[in-house]
């Protein structure tokens, strides 16, 4: 066999053998170029409510939270069982229930409740259809009704109200960063770059394929479709589609470092020596990050996030390179310091 015969066998075994192994898409360079970060408040409430349902922390800001709303969510499914047990089956599976992961728009400013009437709209006889699909074709006799997606938007908008509504700004701000972020990594590196570190599971095949997790799934071929790219803060994630408008997503968590450090304050007695606005934005170097970035995560204006920025950089505390289109801030060696000593004290 001429070797560029036996390179295209090879290649096509590969194919096959990665395909029974993974889920994947297949992704034009058009839908890859036309793709966007979105900013879903439905998301994060759902992401939330997969995070309270198993109980588990994924970074210790979350276990603080967990230990916040733990009791009262628990609480409000004793009351509610039948509710508890839609989000079992159609929450904790490895397929989730598909009428509870409604697609994005991707349209800028829309609210929770409007991206939640997609759920209140699910015909019942779809939503029990689709809890069945997430237990594999056996519906329990308590979910055989009518009700089940008041049900499922009424625990949403409870777990929104009482959970996140409270963090929304400082959570909006986290996942703002990230954008930044990962669009910054898509100018310097390309998609690829990107797409490998969004989450466990999901990477760039090469070939125009994009895996999307390591379950055999059947592929689906995304061309010529709408592609958004759906951070949250908690560690989750899940994939959607809305085939009507031919519309997929890809919710994946937050990087870690913006995650974690978001809702962490700086040293109290940095605080007192820089002032404390000044003292989050050196706490928050640990890591490179943009003027935007630290505009997102401290919520202060531009022009203070640049005062601060000179300020340290006059004192040696930080240094700045530049990133492709970005320009980068991280702490020198006397920041490092500084932050370490007051962290230590």
């Amino acid at each position: 066999m001429p070797g560029s015969l036996r390179e295209a066998a090879a290649a096509r075994l590969e194919f096959r053998r990665e395909a029974k192994a993974m889920g994947w898409w297949q992704v034009d360079a058009d839908t890859l170029a036309d793709s966007r970060f979105v900013v879903s408040p439905y998301a994060e409430a759902l992401a939330c409510l997969k995070t309270l349902a198993r109980g588990a922390a994924g970074h210790p800001g979350e276990r603080a939270w967990l230990d916040a709303h733990l009791p009262a969510y628990r609480a409000r499914l004793a009351a509610d069982p039948v509710a508890g047990e839609l989000v079992a089956a159609g929450l904790l599976r490895p397929w989730n229930a598909d009428f509870l992961t409604p697609t994005p728009t991707g349209a800028p400013g829309v609210s929770f409740e409007e991206e939640l009437r997609a759920v209140r709209a699910t015909p019942a006889d779809a939503a029990r259809a689709d809890v069945a699909v997430s237990l594999g074709g056996r519906l329990p006799e308590r979910l055989r009704r009518d009700d089940l997606p008041h049900l499922a938007a009424e625990l949403l908008a409870w777990v929104w109200r009482e959970t996140v509504l409270p963090d929304w700004p400082r959570r909006r701000r986290v996942i703002e960063a990230d954008i930044v972020a990962r669009t910054a990594q898509v100018g310097q590196g390309g998609w690829a770059s990107a797409l490998d570190t969004l989450r466990p599971g999901t990477r760039w095949l090469g070939a125009s394929r994009l895996q999307i997790n390591v379950r055999d799934y059947p592929p689906r071929d995304v061309s010529g479709a709408r592609l958004l790219f759906v951070p949250v803060v908690p560690r989750t994630g899940w994939v959607s589609w809305h085939l009507p408008q031919q519309r997929y997503a890809l919710v994946y968590p937050c990087a870690g470092v913006l995650a974690e450090t978001g809702s962490a304050a700086p040293p109290e007695s940095l605080g007192r020596l820089l002032g404390p606005a000044r003292a989050r934005v050196l706490a928050l170097l640990d890591t490179p990050k943009s003027t935007t970035q630290l505009v997102a995560l401290t919520g202060q204006g531009l022009g203070s996030v640049g005062r601060h920025l000179k300020v340290l950089l006059d004192a040696r505390l930080v240094v700045r390179r530049r990133a492709g289109r970005s320009v980068l801030y991280y702490r020198t060696a006397a920041g490092e310091v500084l932050v370490a000593a007051q962290r230590a004290g």
